[in-house]
């Protein structure tokens, strides 16, 4: 297709006048050329033969507009990929949509409440994948509206039927392994919303809280044995409504324990703490006596203080002294580590609380507290907390109440405090069949950038508990488990795989919609299941990180155009917990190994205080609220601008600061196709071994950028990248290079060889730095491109079709190099004698000086400047450069206004003017170009 047959068949708004700004106005229009002529498709095409290159997407959740966060990461993955395809990889990219799970259930449910509509599990799985399918479309947009080239086409979603099935198999692979068991045991649970917690959806956060010391009393026997009488343990804890749910009372068996006798009550804690103890709780003129090793304290038991039962006192080497009394308030129901001591000493795992975080009328608990809710605020405040206080200090148990302000983990989505609570749940045993053992060592398979990822995960790994995987909440991928008349739990892999054919075809929809008989039918069921006809469908889902943990099943084993494992995966620091991980445990499980080669992490975007701007927080800082203000190419900018495994601070007056580098690289593009409006490479082009002096050295500085800059795309530092930018742009071409072929480009002949030999170096270089700045500027890079290849603002052709620049030898001269670098500070040198002129006021611009250089004629810099004496005037943009050689012990540069008069076509000040006050050189290129054709 010919240029004009294409500008035809697109009915672009081609311009004649080059590298206009306004790139809000204007980008759009770029990405519909994009997409007109298939751009991303061509792009595979043209590198289908290439080496592969897999950058595995990270799915967004489908629940909002782009957040300046997920922008930052989806621009950083496409500047990646933009410069692998320029290096000749094939390097496809398919985005990915997370659907399912609390954000969006959450949502929705809310939107519901406020239309006063009552729906069922049904109803609201339709609504929930009706918003998600919005902010699908919604998000698609945002990201190209931000130059992300992808392959849209055939985007994954973790609602398509295909996925869900692949989600299911790779939970068969888990229970296949026997690592799937259903267990009561305590988990994070969230109460406004209802549901188990994962630990990646948690927050720590500041938190206050009330601590309490509370007295047991010792039973008669405990008592006699201890040799007291009336003796009271001591426990503190920062949980007040977990006392009723008290069973037993802890002590370190190393740990040695004193009684304090006080205002005649007699309380038991460790040795350590008894001071400190003392003057928490104000017993004035306690006095402390030895007691008994914590070994010797087990098996005494105290009265719960108004509850009908007896606390054990236990051994547990995790008591530390390093808070509390050194005895610790036991309630299995409620605390992992309480939970593992209840196990070992065949204590019921109790938590009378209901969904509603409010205690229950289990026959137990007091009246008073029945319906009570457990719920904190910020400042530790709860009704259970006020009421059980109110009980304890009623029976005179409760010695000290006290505010502590520490680290609480609350839930992601409500931003409230988490409880732990006992209760039924489906968990993964990560320490079966060897399975923590693998992860950890795939980690150290892996490459981490930063290095110090490897260590996080590797923690995050080496002390995760068992994983708890059951949600109570409708919108996602049900367990597929059943349940028998007294309840028992089944679950069988087979019976997964062939559930996920059927899911393959009808979605996750079917368990909802049909009948268990009509889910298992043609299904073979495990003999111990009993009668087919009365097992139940359980309700639970799936944690959401096993959906996008699968992606590498579901998204990289399936397209054929991609590759197990990946080369990369590229999230934020806060995956190592999330799906980095979720990722590990379901490949080593399912595949026996990592589903990447490499993981990059970045930081998140913080305000100018420092405080990550959250999409949750209240103040969304949406993408397009920067793209609108700016553009997109000065966003993408600002995001190459920084070192990205940091924090990154975002405010007006920082993207303005970008906007004016912006500014620097177009203005110098402009400045560039400016003086090539009168240049046919084919014609007019000087060869590279030739070229003039100075314009070797720029060539030379160029060549070094480029290969500078593709070891910083290589290495994924792209804040080097725009620091090359940067500096090549406004130092190099804009301070130096640019500013010295003003008299060249201007007054020398059209045709002459020093003209033509500047084009020629102009032509070079600005084809190596819209390259350079192709994967980072987009936009820009690509106008300048077509304006420069084919005169006009669209082309068939695209930069981002074209090869990374590589240059052969004839390129750099390093002696040529070497010499220019040192007119350069020679010229730092007269330029610091100039300022002195212009701070006197003796002169204005440098034309109006002449420069003398006194230096020793056998150095090196005498014979430097003997070479290039007839280039010195032009390189030091002065009228006329004199120099005095002779035996001079240093050099001396002095700088005086210049004698003469001014040329009416150059400014030079010289002494030799003709009628027409015109300098001999200029003379000699008006006749020559007079002569021109």
């Amino acid at each position: 297709m010919s240029e004009k047959d294409f500008k035809e068949t697109l009915n672009l708004p081609n311009t004649k006048f080059p590298m206009r700004g306004d790139l809000v106005k204007r980008e759009p229009a770029r990405i519909d050329y994009w997409k007109k002529t298939d751009l991303y498709g061509r792009i595979q095409k043209k590198n289908a033969g290439g080496k592969k290159f897999v950058l595995h997407d990270g799915p967004p959740f489908t629940n909002g507009d782009v957040h300046i966060g997920t922008a930052l990461n989806k621009i950083l993955k496409d500047v990646i990929l933009r410069y692998k395809s320029m290096k000749g990889f094939s390097a496809p990219y398919v985005p990915g949509w997370d659907c399912h799970g609390l954000p969006i259930e959450h949502k929705v449910a809310k939107m519901l409440r406020e239309q006063k509509r009552v729906a069922d599990t049904v109803e609201l799985r339709e609504e929930c994948a009706k918003f998600s399918s919005e902010f699908i479309e919604k998000q698609r947009g945002q990201f190209m509206r931000l130059g992300i080239l992808a392959d849209w086409a055939h985007e994954y979603k973790t609602k398509n039927p295909a996925y869900e099935a692949d989600i299911l198999r790779t939970f068969a692979a888990f229970v296949r392994r026997g690592l799937v068991y259903r267990s009561k045991k305590p988990v994070y649970w969230s109460i406004p919303c209802a549901t188990a917690l994962a630990e990646a959806e948690i927050e720590y956060k500041d938190h206050t809280s009330s601590s309490i010391w509370v007295a047991f009393k010792l039973d008669g026997e405990s008592n006699k044995k201890l040799g007291l009488s009336n003796a009271e343990a001591v426990i503190w804890t920062t949980t007040p409504w977990t006392i009723p749910s008290n069973l037993a009372m802890a002590v370190n068996p190393e740990i040695d324990y004193v009684s304090v006798s006080a205002s005649g009550r007699t309380f038991i804690v460790c040795a350590q703490l008894a001071d400190n103890f003392i003057t928490s709780c104000g017993l004035e003129g306690a006095k402390i006596s030895p007691l008994a090793k914590g070994s010797q304290l087990s098996g005494i038991r105290g009265k719960h203080p108004f509850m009908n039962r007896y606390s054990s006192v236990v051994c547990a080497r995790y008591v530390t002294t390093e808070s509390g009394t050194g005895i610790v308030h036991i309630a299995p129901g409620h605390g992992l580590e309480d939970y593992q001591v209840g196990l070992e000493n065949g204590l019921e795992i109790y938590s009378p609380l209901g969904d509603d975080g409010c205690y229950v009328n289990d026959g137990q608990i007091p009246s008073e507290l029945v319906g009570v809710s457990v719920l904190e605020d910020e400042n530790g405040r709860s009704a259970a907390n006020g009421r059980v206080l109110e009980i304890l200090k009623e029976c005179g148990s409760l010695l000290k109440i006290a505010k502590i302000s520490h680290q609480y983990p609350h839930c992601w989505r409500s931003k409230t405090p988490v409880i732990f609570r006992a209760m039924d749940q489906w968990f993964v045993a990560l320490d079966k069949d060897g399975l923590r053992q693998t992860a950890l060592e795939q980690i150290s398979k892996a490459k981490w950038i930063p290095e110090r990822g490897a260590n996080r995960i590797k923690g995050a790994v080496e002390s995760r508990p068992d994983w708890c995987i059951s949600r109570q909440r409708s919108w996602g991928v049900p367990i597929p488990a059943f349940y028998g008349e007294n309840g028992e739990a089944f679950i069988d892999a087979d019976v997964i795989d062939a559930i996920a054919a059927k899911v393959e075809t009808a979605g996750t929809n079917l368990w909802y919609n049909a009948s268990e008989g009509e889910i298992l039918s043609g299904v073979k069921l495990p003999a111990s299941w009993g009668d087919a006809s009365k097992l139940r469908k359980g309700s639970d889902t799936l944690d959401v990180w096993i959906d996008s943990g699968s992606s590498h099943a579901a998204v990289l084993k399936r397209n054929p155009d991609l590759t197990w494992p990946s080369d990369l995966y590229f999230e934020g620091s806060d995956q190592h917990r999330g799906w980095f991980q979720s990722s590990l445990w379901t490949a080593v499980a399912a595949f026996g190994g990592a589903p990447y080669k490499t993981v990059i992490t970045h930081g998140f975007i913080v305000d100018q205080n420092r405080k990550k701007i959250s999409k949750s927080d209240g103040k969304p800082q949406t993408a397009d609220m920067y793209v609108g203000k700016y553009g997109a190419d000065i966003i993408r900018m600002w995001i190459s601008s920084v070192d990205y495994q940091n924090d990154i601070p975002i405010s007006d007056d920082i993207l303005s600061h970008v906007a004016n580098a912006y500014r620097g690289f177009r203005n110098t593009i402009m400045y560039q196709l400016g003086n090539l409006g009168d240049f046919d490479r084919s014609k007019n082009a000087v060869a590279p071994e030739k070229l003039d002096a100075i314009d070797r050295w720029a060539v030379h500085k160029a060549v070094l950028f480029a290969e500078e800059a593709d070891n910083a795309y290589a290495a994924y530092e792209f804040h080097k990248v725009y620091k090359l930018i940067d500096n090549f742009c406004g130092v190099t071409l804009s301070r130096i290079y640019h500013d010295i072929l003003k008299d060249r480009l201007y007054t020398y002949a059209t045709d002459s060889f020093e003209r033509r030999s500047s084009q020629t170096a102009i032509d070079i270089i600005n084809d190596i730095l819209i390259k350079v700045a192709a994967p980072v500027l987009t936009f820009t890079s690509d106008e300048a491109f077509s304006f420069k290849a084919f005169g006009a603002e669209y082309a068939a052709d695209s930069v981002h079709l074209q090869a990374w620049p590589e240059f052969g030898a004839q390129y750099k001269n390093d002696a040529v190099y070497a010499k220019v670098e040192r007119l350069l500070e020679i010229r730092d040198r007269v330029n610091e004698e100039l300022e002195k002129l212009r701070q006197d006021k003796t002169i204005g611009k440098s034309l109006e000086a002449e420069i003398e250089i006194a230096l020793d004629k056998s150095g090196d810099d005498a014979a430097i400047l003997r070479e290039y004496a007839d280039k010195l005037a032009e390189i030091f943009i002065v009228s006329s450069v004199k120099i005095v050689e002779g035996k001079f012990e240093n050099m001396a540069v002095q700088a005086r206004k210049a004698e003469g008069e001014r040329c009416a076509r150059c400014w030079r000040i010289l002494g030799n003017l003709d009628e027409d006050g015109i300098c001999p050189r200029c003379r000699e290129a008006i006749a020559a170009t007079q002569k021109q054709p």
